[in-house]
């Protein structure tokens, strides 16, 4: 496979084949022919899957190394303790930049072609490549067989060679870059030193020499990494070029796009990456790459709050593992994970995972990927879809208002009256920051918006459409609603119970100190038999189920109702 490092960097590659070759058997037997010739059966097993399988950088190697050492049993008797060589696998952990280079032989036809290629460049640079490549397999088979051992002279002279490739490689890469390599001029001096200071920042890593068999041979089995988040304004050192993704402006993105650059049509994709896959609108491309990838695709999502999944990263994440090319592929989701660390919930947290297949028609928001996990949320997601939105409901000019912070915590909390915060040292009161509005001419409708929008109905779609970290106005606005649909009876009753429940969120009212204000802090568990009343109202609307409004009701109740939500998200 190929491992991803934290900062774009390749560490590791493991090509596993999920097929079987057409020498299967032949093959098969004449390796369990040398495993039973080597004394050391684990040992040599070992020795033969980190030389013919991982590509990683230095502290993979020592992992690998010690491995092996612990399969031996020291031996006083015998040189070295009975401990074979180890083995030489520089050239299988290699270290470059991952998103700088020539991935494919396509890549490099393209760069080398796009002008005259009179001198058969491509054709050169692909047999020096393929020569490269046998050179490579004949210095591992010498570590397989015998002692292990291989002349120095052989490994530098590969060193020479695929440095000599790597050379006229970066040569044509610069030239897309801008940067001149020789111009023959007197100037020569200052454009070696601009060439050097290319390559030095931007560290390319040509896929296409370094692994040129498996690349040749249809790509590697297995892709797997943990890129890094960061946006790409914030990378000062080297620039990108020719991404379909580069829109979406972050390294993570451009990673994913290149594993599925390098995979095989047989292989697998697997990424830790940021849950803005799934719910943010800059990342429309990306959800088309992997659309268009013909891969089954399972997502996994998961909070930061109370657990992460790194301890002290705090991002939310998203797991993508992407399968072998399909002829009908399809998109599976989990619901948006809450855990806590603590009482064996991070052990067991993977084990209980359930996914939801999406529907062709499941992104009625914004395109936007839902994190749903069971045919509740699905169905009853589905069940409130409409052309209408609060959008077309509000006034610009309206009065009556429905007010709401931007961060909420466990419960998405709209209120009648703005939030205020007071200068601990006195002075006059002022609407608490980071506060929305939204305005309706009729105070019925403000009513209706009110009481809804505090359901847990809105709380699931929230959870399933959004970052979930911010209420923003379009996340309120384009909330899928049709008010002309509602019976008067079912308006009066949600009328009722916004009052009600802003009479009691009034009641649990408190002063929360922070940069020297008292602001207002709502705590909203004692008002969810409210909440409750609210969902079984929209349940008689919208047609619920019972199972339906009992996972509705029910969702996120752990943590909902037992943590203080604005310390916790604060």
């Amino acid at each position: 496979p190929v491992r991803f490092g934290g900062r774009g960097e390749v560490t590791s590659l493991v090509p596993t084949s999920i097929y079987l070759h057409p020498n299967y058997h032949k093959k098969f037997t004449e390796v369990l022919a040398r495993v039973d010739a080597h004394p050391n059966r684990r040992y040599f097993v070992l020795k033969s899957i980190i030389l013919n399988n991982f590509y990683a950088v230095e502290i993979c190697k020592l992992r690998l190394f010690l491995k092996l050492a612990a399969q031996v049993e020291p031996d006083a008797t015998r040189d070295n303790l009975g401990i074979e060589p180890l083995p030489d696998i520089d050239f299988n952990i290699r270290a470059g930049n991952t998103l700088v280079g020539y991935a494919t032989y396509d890549e490099v036809k393209r760069a080398i072609t796009s002008g005259l290629d009179f001198d058969n460049a491509m054709e050169k640079i692909a047999v020096k490549a393929a020569d490269l490549q046998q050179t490579f397999d004949k210095f591992r088979q010498l570590q397989t067989e015998g002692d292990g051992s291989v002349p120095a002279a052989h490994k530098l002279e590969l060193q020479k060679r695929l440095k000599a490739l790597e050379d006229e490689l970066n040569r044509h890469l610069a030239g897309e870059y801008g940067v001149k390599v020789s111009d023959g001029s007197t100037e020569l001096a200052e454009v070696k030193a601009a060439y050097a200071q290319w390559v030095k920042s931007h560290q390319p890593f040509h896929w296409f020499i370094q692994f040129y068999g498996i690349l040749n041979g249809g790509g590697f089995d297995v892709v797997i990494g943990n890129p890094p988040y960061l946006e790409y304004s914030k990378v000062k050192e080297y620039k990108v070029r020719n991404y379909k993704t580069e829109g979406c402006a972050n390294l993570y993105v451009f990673t994913v796009e290149r594993s599925y650059a390098l995979i095989s049509k047989h292989g697998r994709v697997g990424m830790i990456i940021p849950i803005s896959i799934a719910c943010s609108g800059a990342m429309g491309v990306l959800r088309e790459e992997v659309a268009c990838a013909t891969r089954s695709v399972w997502l996994s999502h998961f909070s930061n709050r109370p657990g992460q999944l790194f301890t002290g990263a705090q991002n939310r994440l998203t797991i993508l593992l992407a399968s072998c090319r399909k002829t009908q592929p399809h998109q599976f989701s989990t619901r948006y994970h809450r855990w806590d660390a603590k009482n064996g919930e991070r052990e067991n947290l993977f084990p209980v995972l359930q996914y939801q297949q999406l529907a062709e028609n499941s992104s009625m928001f914004h395109g936007l990927l839902p994190k749903m996990g069971c045919r509740f949320a699905a169905d009853s997601l589905e069940k409130i879809r409409t052309s209408k939105t609060v959008e077309f409901f509000k006034s610009r000019t309206g009065r009556h208002k429905v007010y709401w912070v931007r961060v909420p915590g466990y419960f998405c909390q709209f209120l009648l009256d703005p939030p205020m915060a007071r200068p601990e040292a006195g002075g006059a009161a002022r609407v608490r920051g980071e506060v929305n509005d939204i305005g309706f001419d009729e105070k019925s409708a403000r009513h209706v918006v009110h009481a809804v929008l505090n359901s847990s109905t809105y709380y699931q779609f929230f959870c399933t459409y959004t970052d979930t970290r911010h209420i923003n106005p379009s996340d309120v606005s384009e909330f899928p609603l049709d008010l002309t649909s509602f019976s008067n009876e079912t308006k009066a009753r949600l009328t009722d119970l916004s009052v009600k429940l802003s009479k009691s969120c009034a009641a649990h009212t408190s002063q929360w100190r922070k940069s020297g204000l008292l602001s207002d802090s709502i705590d909203s568990k004692p008002s969810k038999p409210i909440l409750d009343e609210i969902d079984t109202v929209l349940a008689g609307h919208y047609g619920f189920t019972a199972e339906e409004l009992d996972f509705i009701l029910n969702y996120d109740i752990k943590y909902r109702l037992g943590r203080s939500t604005e310390t916790d998200e604060e």
